[in-house]
């Protein structure tokens, strides 16, 4: 195991003002946003519709999409509406506007299969799926469809990706101390699934307590090993761990599985224990809520639709006004305009940044220095695809500097002295792309 990879930054963690705070749950609200948009795929549909009784669990959005996950509602009450509603990564988005009704009474039939062992992958595979369950760490991609390669790939390795290596989220440091055997579980079943040999927690070596919980947890479990991994970002990206724990490179254009490995999150792990032992949906999920103007930063276990704001009053407000609001980490996060956006299954955390936490200035042209390009950790050259982006030329970035490659960890921006936005020029770029698909 060579434990590393080129490139890489180490940005300050600021992770101390929530790490050592057991998860809090936080009360329902008694409205939630639901939004139809909230994996990788097509968009769901509503089934049911404005003026509806519905229960927690049931599914009241879903779509026969191949790549697709339904959504449930997250507490018991009334449909409100079906509108278009904010969206903290779209913009907007449709979305079930639910009323609690202070019950929250789950629908009648959940149930779970504790002897999991029996069960065929076909049968993990649909109960994965009916619960909901995406990626968590942000990624968003269908969990049942991950859990299912094609056959032809030649995997040998499940991987957990517990280094969280984005500043100032902890919300899967915490799991790790606090639902230990939901994640042994979680692991077991998806190496069930996968016909792999050999599992992999990589954890960074700044959470030596987390490291001993799984470690314990994980003692006399076969196949499995603990791997501490040393704290530079972005170690918690899917290749990165795949070239630190088994020294393989993931080809360009390719994915982890042409690397004979799959990567899930921690929270991800936990939902598909959740879901196959006790029958439960993904209707909540952690959050770390931090930030030099978050009065009590806090890890929080929020439901889905649950609007930052009424998260944030939970943790005491602002101090000041926010410099940046970013949903998900300041590396790789969004930047949202609004508190009125609702938590989706992709939230790991909410930051309310202060001055002294966000390196601003004002955007210069590239000097062509060259430190964007020592710090990318997959061998790309950001200034071009930067400045490319910033006249709309996508399709040089992409046919000659392999814009597709590029996972838009913003370890570029951070070390840029010209403050040059390229992660957003990169995106721009994509999106350009996908809004122009080769003509057949």
């Amino acid at each position: 195991m060579s434990k590393s990879f080129r490139g890489g930054i180490h940005p300050g963690d600021h992770k101390s003002a929530t790490a050592s705070k057991a998860i809090e749950v936080m009360p329902v609200p008694s409205k939630l946003i639901i939004p139809l948009r909230q994996h990788i795929g097509a968009p769901c549909e509503p089934t049911v519709a404005k003026g509806d009784l519905v229960k927690k669990g049931q599914i009241i959005a879903d779509i026969g999409a191949f790549v697709s996950s339904p959504i449930h509602a997250s507490t018991s009450g009334k449909v409100l509406d079906i509108i278009e509603s904010p969206h903290p990564v779209f913009g907007k988005c449709m979305s079930i506007i639910l009323e609690s009704d202070g019950q929250d009474e789950w629908i009648s039939g959940i149930s779970g299969t504790p002897n999991w062992e029996s069960l065929s992958n076909e049968e993990l595979g649909k109960c994965i799926r009916s619960a909901g369950i995406v990626g968590m760490g942000g990624a968003t991609f269908p969990t049942h469809i991950k859990l299912n390669p094609p056959k032809d790939k030649a995997l040998d390795s499940f991987i957990l990706n517990a280094a969280e290596c984005e500043p100032f989220l902890t919300a899967d440091h915490r799991l790790m101390l606090e639902y230990p055997q939901e994640i042994v579980t979680g692991v077991l079943i998806a190496m069930k699934m996968l016909g792999v040999p050999n599992g992999y927690i990589g954890v960074e070596d700044n959470k030596p307590d987390a490291i001993e919980a799984m470690k314990k947890a994980f003692a006399g479990v076969p196949g499995v090993q603990v791997v501490a991994l040393p704290t530079k970002y972005p170690q918690g990206g899917e290749k990165m761990l795949i070239k630190a724990i088994l020294n393989r490179e993931v080809p360009s254009g390719a994915l982890p599985v042409d690397a004979g490995a799959v990567v899930q999150n921690v929270g991800t792990v936990i939902a598909i224990a959740d879901a196959v032992i006790k029958g439960l949906p993904m209707v909540e999920r952690v959050v770390t809520i931090s930030g030099g103007s978050v009065v009590n930063p806090k890890n929080v276990m929020v439901r889905i639709g649950t609007t930052f704001s009424d998260v944030v009053d939970f943790c005491g407000g602002f101090n000041e006004i926010p410099e940046k609001i970013i949903m998900g980490g300041p590396m790789m996060g969004f930047a949202q305009s609004s508190l009125d956006v609702p938590v989706i299954k992709g939230v790991s955390g909410i930051l309310g940044l202060s001055k002294s936490d966000v390196n601003s200035g004002k955007e210069g042209p590239c000097i062509r220095c060259g430190r964007c390009v020592d710090a990318c950790p997959m061998s790309l050259v950001p200034s071009m695809l930067s400045i490319l982006g910033q006249k709309g030329f996508w399709q040089d970035a992409k046919e000659e500097y392999n814009l597709m490659d590029c996972i838009e960890c913003g370890s570029c921006v951070y070390v840029c002295p010209a403050k040059r936005n390229i992660v957003q020029y990169v995106r721009y770029c994509k999106a350009l792309n996908a809004a122009n698909p080769p003509k057949k």
